[in-house]
Order: structure tokens, then sequence, then C-alpha cells
């Protein structure tokens, strides 16, 4: 299925677990600084309403004059836990993109906001890479570094699944639950 911006409250709360989605349009990349940064109380560079935060610290590198990104597979997203839910609240966050999920309280968030937690495959940063189209700014670069810096992203058919969706549902619970039961049965 194909998401394209504007990122509304609408289009995603049509989304389910297990959706494969297609992204195009702006998204930012975010990091544990952008994230600490904005709880502390920060002014966000950016107008995040009904905004894509991607949990990547990309590799990207100045060709002809223009930005070029050559990595841009996701981070870990749990450490981002503490911060989440109350940035998509405050800022009007739509969605995140990252891997391995997040837990009860983003996903409270997400059915509290009408926001969306997506999967991209880690270990395809080149792949994810090819599906920036284009890098139309770079914000906090110098305070925080290239990779925490947020990276404005021009995407086109960017690949995730919906892991954690607006109606409380979280494909990482499910698994955790199946996983836990296999090992006492394992155990016993």
């Amino acid at each position: 299925m194909l998401l394209e911006a504007p990122f509304t409250e609408k289009k995603i709360r049509s989304l389910h677990v297990g959706d494969k989605v297609e992204i195009s349009g702006l998204i930012y990349t975010g990091r544990d600084a952008v994230h600490k940064y904005l709880h502390d109380g920060g002014k966000p560079p950016v107008n995040l309403k009904d905004s894509i935060i991607y949990h990547c610290g990309p590799v990207v590198v100045k060709e002809k004059g223009k930005w070029v990104v050559k990595a841009a597979g996701p981070t870990t997203s749990i450490r981002e836990e503490p911060y989440q839910g109350p940035l998509m609240e405050q800022f009007g966050i739509r969605a995140v993109i990252g891997k391995g999920g997040m837990g009860p309280k983003t996903l409270e968030y997400c059915k509290k906001v009408g926001a969306v937690y997506f999967h991209a495959v880690g270990g395809a940063a080149q792949v994810l890479a090819e599906r920036v189209v284009e890098v139309s700014g770079v914000h906090m670069a110098e305070e925080l570094g290239s990779p925490e810096a947020i990276w404005e992203f021009h995407v086109e058919r960017f690949p995730v699944v919906v892991t954690m969706d607006s109606h409380g549902k979280s494909l990482h619970e499910d698994v955790l639950a199946v996983s836990t039961k296999n090992l006492e049965n394992l155990l016993d």
C-alpha cells in the first residue's frame, strides 16, 4: 500500500499491524540526541506536525554541491521509549520508523494521538538509501554531529511494515508473548 504525504491522522488510522507500506514524501531523521533535546524543551528546527520521524543515523556526503545519502538503515528504537510518546503528542508526529519495536508507553500514545510505528529492515542501509531521492536540508549537525542531526529526506516508495498501530495492536507484544510461552514449554 502506498502512503503519500501529507501524513494525516485519517491516513494513519487506516493502517493496521501487518500492513506493508511504501512511503513517499518528506520524512525527518531523529535519534537519541534529538529526542532528548526536544524532551528537555528544545524547539524543533522543522515543523513536526503530521510528520514521520526515522530513527536513523545516515551516512550522507556532499557530491557536486548536493547531499547524497550513501546509507540509511534504521537504528534500534527502544532507546527512544522514554521520549517518543510525549513527543508524538506534543508535536503531532504521526509515525516513527525504526527497528526492533518500541514499548507499551509508545503504543499507548500511538492509540491516543493516532500514530503508528513502522519497522524498516535492518541490514539494508544501502538499499534503503536508494529510496531517498533528495536531501532538502540538515539541522543541528554542528551541535549534535552528522548522525544525530535532523536530516530532511524526500523518499519514494520507502518500504516498511506496520508493527504498532493506532488501534492498540503491537506485533512486538504478540511475538514476545508467543516466545515467552515457547520458552516456558521448553523449560518444563
